[in-house]
């Protein structure tokens, strides 16, 4: 695969798969903006709507709690494909991820992944009947990062545009798990 930065002497191509794949999905993940979308396979207009991931298991598996009357809940259970879409800074930390989504009520997920602040959306706490649990398996996925933390990278963007030479240090690839 060819970078658009050919010229950049660090290598910036890392595919990674399994444990490495997961580790890499909890560190972007965790301090992401999750932009979520569902209807992706129906044919028209796909829905996208943001949301807070409450876990990401060893498997890497994504978990969410939402409400069983929603669009979203309708949505999957029509049409269980989903696209997830993080961002958690200007330079870096981006996920793309497709995957599998199934719902269910188990009241021991629900507990496991409660946070009081979700009351305001279930204002009757874990016992509210709307919450339900949201799964998503991730079958394919791609990540843009950079290697030595927003401050180098921010610092190589500047001297490479003071001595139009590209500096660039970011990494990307594939993740699979």
């Amino acid at each position: 695969m060819n970078s658009i930065n050919q010229q950049q002497p660090e290598d910036n191509h890392k595919d990674l798969t399994g444990p490495e794949a997961v580790k890499k999905f909890k560190e972007l993940a965790d301090k992401a903006t999750c932009f979520f979308c569902s209807n992706i396979k129906t044919g028209i207009p796909f829905s996208t709507r943001p949301m807070a991931v409450q876990q990401i298991d060893d498997e890497g598996n994504f978990w969410f709690l939402f409400a069983n009357d929603s669009h979203t809940y309708k949505e999957i259970t029509a049409d269980p494909f989903v696209h997830m879409l993080f961002k958690g800074s200007e330079h870096s930390d981006f996920l793309n991820i497709y995957g599998m989504a199934t719902a269910n009520a188990d009241k021991a997920k629900i507990a496991e992944l409660w946070d009081p602040l979700m009351k305001t959306w279930f204002t009757e706490g874990q016992d509210d009947p709307r919450i339900a649990v949201l799964k998503v398996e991730p079958s394919e996925g791609y990540y843009w990062d950079n290697k030595h933390g927003n401050a180098v990278a921010f610092v190589k963007m500047l001297v490479g545009a003071a001595i139009g030479k590209t500096l660039d240090d970011s990494v990307e690839g594939k993740v699979e798990v």
